[in-house]
Order: structure tokens, then sequence, then C-alpha cells
């Protein structure tokens, strides 16, 4: 398959793709014309990848699964605990979302939105933090 046909199989733009064989997560072979030929466990990698990127895993992370998806010795345990850091990672930034919003709400509600000149968010947003 050409860059073109594993892009459309995969999901991926062919800007990605070309992107993770510069670092080295996926390595298509080569025609004597400089082509990429990309074989079924190509696409099978380039699919892992994008579903591992599509849960928020960092290229990183992408490559320490893949690596372990791989290795037909490893323990599951060590999948886990990446996941498991990952997961944990994704929950600090809901709760700092939540929190975020929670303090945007209370701030729309004290604002009456009016032809006054008096606003509590713009007040909030110049004060100094200490």
């Amino acid at each position: 398959m050409n860059i073109g046909e594993v892009a459309e199989k995969s999901g991926l733009p062919a800007k990605t793709i070309r992107y993770y064989e510069d670092i080295g997560l996926i390595r298509p072979l080569r025609h004597d014309n400089g082509y990429r030929a990309f074989r079924p466990s190509d696409l099978h990698k380039l699919a892992f990848l994008g579903r591992a990127r599509s849960l928020g895993f960092s290229i990183e992370d992408c490559r320490v699964l893949m690596a372990l998806y791989e290795d037909e010795t490893r323990e599951s345990a060590q999948v886990k605990a990446l996941a498991q850091e990952h997961l944990t990672q994704i929950d600090a930034k809901i709760a700092g979302l939540r929190a975020m919003r929670e303090t945007l709400a209370d701030l729309v509600d004290a604002c009456h939105g009016d032809a006054r000149p008096d606003c509590p968010i713009l007040k909030d947003l110049a004060s100094v933090v200490k």
C-alpha cells in the first residue's frame, strides 16, 4: 500500500503517518524509487497508534505501549500501570475543568449583563492573585 491508501484505511492524515515514521514509531519498507511500501502490519500499527492517541496517550506513551504490544513476554501489569497513570492524569484534568467551570458559572451568575458598567467577571479577571 502507498501512503494515500494507508491514510485512507487507517483514518490518519498522511502528514501524521510521515511524522510517525520520522520519529520511528513505524518503519515502512521503501521501494528502489524511495516510495513507501506499507505492509498490513504497518496499517495495524497505525490503527493502534490512532486509537491510543484518541484516548489521549502521549507520543512517548504510545512508544511504550507499542513496545509492550510487540513484546510477547510483557506483563499486563506494565500496561495497566501506564494506563492507570494516564487515567489519573485525565481525572486531574477533569477536576481542574470542573473547578474552572464552577468559578466561571458563579461569575456569569453574578453579572447582571445589563447597561451598567459594573461587571464582576471583569473585576475578577483584573484581580491580583496572592
